[in-house]
């Protein structure tokens, strides 16, 4: 994460995304790029991810070329994919074109992916707009969750965001 621009910003983003999505009740699923080179989940995100969170390792830069994760999804039987982590413009925009191909919905949170370069980041950020993902801030995906100022989670997910 130190390599990354804006590094500090993308982690907390990222951390309000788990944090609202462990409040939500959603699924997770953590992958992690080779982290005998690279490291393992950084504790800010690590430290709200429910118990059951499953983890896999991968050297494959898409996550559909992971069987680890292709378990862990095929047991949620999901439609639409949410994305965050680093590096956008590799592992995240080659999981991105994968879950298109494969039919899924995809939501990539912006102010929670990064890499090394904006502009590798903007790029490709709109190459997965082209591919027909929704790129959307962390506060438009948290209220599209919520649905509702009546959501029971609404207090509690609305103030991870002030």
């Amino acid at each position: 994460m130190p390599a990354m621009s804006n590094g500090e910003s993308i982690l907390a983003r990222a951390a309000i995304m788990v944090r609202g999505a462990a409040e939500l009740g959603m699924d997770v699923i953590v992958t992690e790029q080779y982290p005998k080179g690279l490291g393992n989940t950084v504790p800010v995100i690590s430290t709200w991810l429910p118990d059951d969170t499953p983890v896999c390792e991968k050297t494959s830069f898409s996550i559909f070329q992971s069987e680890t994760f292709m378990t862990a999804l095929a047991s949620r039987k999901r439609q639409v994919l949410i994305f965050i982590g680093v590096e956008m413009h590799v592992c995240l925009l080659q999981s991105v074109l994968d879950a298109r191909n494969a039919g899924y919905e995809v939501i990539v949170v912006a102010d929670a992916v990064g890499a090394r370069c904006d502009r590798d980041k903007d790029l490709a950020l709109a190459t997965a707009r082209q591919a027909g993902a929704a790129v959307l801030s962390s506060e438009a995906v948290l209220f599209m969750l919520l649905r509702d100022a009546k959501n029971p989670h609404f207090k509690i997910v609305s103030s991870l965001i002030k």
